[in-house]
């Protein structure tokens, strides 16, 4: 595929009182490419929970194409085989008008382990250029994050 047709990425997380908020931030940055990491900067938001607890909430929007594409091959390339096919199989529920979301397992990705997960996750949102969902899906099995 000659040109990407992924337009940004957004990705976001939760640091929560009881985590260390260094540790969730390389967390986050274990999914990134180390080659692009000084391209990208999180936004920090100070949020109360519930109970008046402090959470942190972290987000970055990565348009650069080149970052785009690091960011896309190191996803293509860790994502498990089992998780592609979750996700295939799941993929009504991770699409939405030409945005694909997905979420990381925050603890797996802090031991630099890609793994699909819904609890206390890293959010990603890949905003494709396309918005029909045969053109997403056959997208995403073109660059290797489906089989």
């Amino acid at each position: 595929m000659s040109k990407l047709p992924v337009a940004y990425i957004d990705l976001s997380f939760f640091a929560h009182a009881t985590e260390e908020e260094t540790k969730v931030v390389e967390a986050a940055s274990n999914l990134l490419p180390k080659s692009e990491l000084e391209n990208i900067n999180f936004r920090r938001n100070n949020l109360k929970g519930h109970y008046g607890n402090p959470i942190v909430f972290f987000v970055t929007k990565i348009a650069e194409k080149d970052v785009v594409k690091a960011v896309i091959d190191i996803f293509s390339s860790n994502l498990s085989a089992l998780d592609k096919e979750t996700l295939l199989r799941e993929i009504n529920l991770h699409l939405e008008k030409g945005s694909l979301y997905l979420r990381f397992d925050k603890q797996a990705a802090y031991l630099k382990n890609f793994k699909l997960g819904a609890v206390d996750p890293i959010r990603i949102r890949i905003r494709f250029k396309k918005n029909r969902l045969e053109e997403v899906v056959q997208i995403c099995r073109e660059i290797g994050m489906l089989p």
